[in-house]
């Protein structure tokens, strides 16, 4: 199953244009709620907090943390 959080990541690394700022803080909001008792959570969490940096480098290591934690 896919974490549409993580995809929305995943959508703004591809294109940081095709996702707005509104949509990432939704994203943030949703994940820290949605992902807190999972054992990814801190993963999310520091995905999306680096998105909310504009961190291309740390949101990809997020992103694949967080995809080698929950296959």
């Amino acid at each position: 199953m896919k974490n549409p959080h993580i995809e929305l990541v995943k959508k703004w690394l591809d294109n940081p244009k095709s996702v707005s700022q509104e949509e990432l803080e939704r994203a943030a909001d949703a994940a820290a709620v949605a992902l807190y008792a999972v054992n990814a959570a801190a993963v999310a969490v520091d995905v999306v907090d680096a998105v909310d940096d504009i961190d291309t480098a740390r949101s990809e290591f997020w992103v694949k943390k967080y995809e080698e934690r929950t296959q």
